[in-house]
């Protein structure tokens, strides 16, 4: 069902080096701009892309809206969080940890990139049988 997640960025440059130390933290490759100004990161479950807004108006995160990005370990959450600070994000909510609900547990860490969108880092923590 999933095919793309596209954000908005008042800086592109700024943008893309915060994505490639965050997805080179996870094993991606570094972002493409294409002709129109966007930058894309590829992978098998699908492209994740950050646009200057089509309107012309500045961009501005989504209050309420978060991106999850999932991942294997709590070891690569936590290298996924550093990365996303060395590379200009903020750190926001509680420290990276397991949160747990009726869902599950799971192992969390929250960036806000350079333009404020919130982000998030996830492993699914194994249950007990």
């Amino acid at each position: 069902m999933f095919s793309h997640v596209m954000i908005g960025s008042n800086d592109i440059g700024r943008s893309k080096n915060f994505y490639d130390g965050l997805f080179a933290s996870m094993g991606g490759k570094p972002g493409r701009v294409d002709d129109k100004g966007r930058l894309a990161y590829l992978n098998r479950d699908g492209v994740f892309m950050v646009t200057p807004p089509i309107d012309g108006q500045p961009a501005t995160h989504g209050n309420g809206a978060t991106i999850g990005f999932r991942l294997d370990s709590r070891e690569e959450v936590d290298a996924w969080h550093q990365a996303g600070i060395a590379a200009g994000g903020k750190t926001i909510e509680d420290p990276p940890g397991i949160r747990s609900n009726d869902f599950g547990s799971l192992y969390l860490a929250y960036l806000r990139d350079p333009d404020g969108n919130k982000l998030c880092g996830l492993h699914r923590v194994a249950q007990a049988a």
